[in-house]
């Protein structure tokens, strides 16, 4: 299945028909513990320890990162519709969370036609840092690591394992 990208503002989705039923797929999204296993960027590493194994609305969970050095990103679930919509918003560990970070990552699950319409966005409209993150090579390397990320997200969900 291709991967379809798009940007609006400050805002870059790619979606794809994933051959699975919307509970499958937001199960593996809302599970903090599944996202290093999903995550095409090669960035995410593994949750912080009492990481919720379901994420509810309003649940935080840190996460361990490494792009080049290692860190800590502190993320809050901001929206929530079990089967249809989780949103995280992430900031940076500790003091300099109040300077970096902001960007949102948002999935939405829409039943179609041969399983699942899933959308995965960069929200990037409230983080501090917007007017850097919209210049140069990351939104597309941004793009690149999402459409790895729903390659993963298929590839679980419709595998034998499923469900």
């Amino acid at each position: 299945m291709k991967e379809v990208a798009t940007v609006q503002g400050d805002v870059v989705s790619v979606e794809r028909v994933i051959a699975a039923p919307a509970s499958d797929i937001f199960r593996i999204v809302a599970d903090a513990g599944r996202h290093p296993e999903i995550d095409g960027s090669g960035a995410v590493v593994k949750p912080k320890a009492g990481a919720p194994h379901e994420l509810t609305l309003g649940a935080t969970f840190g996460m361990s990162m490494k792009a080049g050095v290692p860190y800590t990103m502190s993320n809050t679930v901001i929206e929530f519709e079990p089967d249809r919509r989780i949103a995280w918003k992430t900031v940076l560990s500790g003091f300099l969370g109040r300077f970096i970070g902001g960007r949102i990552w948002r999935y939405e699950l829409e039943p179609v036609d041969g399983g699942t319409l899933v959308r995965e966005s960069w929200d990037i409209s409230q983080d501090k840092q917007s007017a850097l993150l919209r210049r140069g090579k990351l939104p597309s390397i941004t793009t690149d690591a999402m459409t790895k990320t729903l390659e993963s997200l298929a590839r679980i969900a419709e595998g034998p394992a499923a469900g």
